[in-house]
């Protein structure tokens, strides 16, 4: 398979918070944790966390990670909530009762 190929199969999942600041520390706590299983998992490529200056009193925080493979995203997503359902974590519920907005989708290269 040539490399433009490969590169067409890539998933990148982009997921876009707007964080309040009292929310901050505890949602990149969990963001960190949930990093850390994905960068171990079959078919991760890369993965960024980002943040950049918003309103007073809120942060943009965006996610971004690169999979090899539709394939591989699934797997990794079944692993993530198995971690989470250990730790008895929700993260919908998370985001709501932080007041934090979600903006969550998968793209592809064009």
């Amino acid at each position: 398979m040539g490399q433009d190929a490969s590169k067409a199969q890539r998933i990148y999942r982009v997921d876009r918070f707007t964080v309040p600041d009292g929310a901050r520390a505890e949602f990149l706590d969990k963001v960190r944790q949930t990093h850390e299983l994905l960068r171990v998992q079959p078919g991760f490529l890369q993965d960024m966390v980002l943040e950049q200056p918003s309103m007073p009193g809120e942060h943009n925080v965006i996610t971004i990670v690169e999979w090899e493979s539709e394939a591989a995203i699934a797997s990794a997503k079944a692993k993530v909530q198995s971690m989470h359902a250990q730790a008895n974590f929700n993260p919908q519920e998370l985001i709501a009762r932080l007041g934090i907005k979600a903006d969550i989708a998968s793209y592809r290269h064009i």
